[in-house]
């Protein structure tokens, strides 16, 4: 005896939704002493392109990765504040 099954349907329980994914903040980085000098760069390459501007005038210095820490916290008067100091201008970039 021959029986019929139901055929196979799919129970989605879980709608699957579609998430964008996180979008990365661009921030704008201005050099003081150069003028028209500025970056456009995620917040993880901020040291390397402030550390590049200093070693170009023979200068180290370790507060260029208390910036990045500063603006991946969202700390902006600490940010403003080290950047009087490195000579930049760190800002979100529109």
């Amino acid at each position: 005896m021959i029986t019929m099954e139901k055929p196979f349907r799919p129970c989605w329980r879980h709608h699957r939704t579609l998430r964008a994914a996180p979008k990365t903040t661009i921030y704008r980085v201005a050099d003081r002493l150069h003028e028209g000098r500025r970056v456009d760069v995620p917040c993880h390459q901020i040291v390397a392109i402030v550390s590049a501007w200093l070693a170009e005038l023979g200068a180290h210095s370790p507060l260029v990765e208390d910036l990045e820490r500063a603006v991946h916290v969202g700390d902006w008067p600490a940010v403003y504040a080290i950047g009087e100091y490195l000579s930049v201008d760190v800002t979100v970039a529109a």
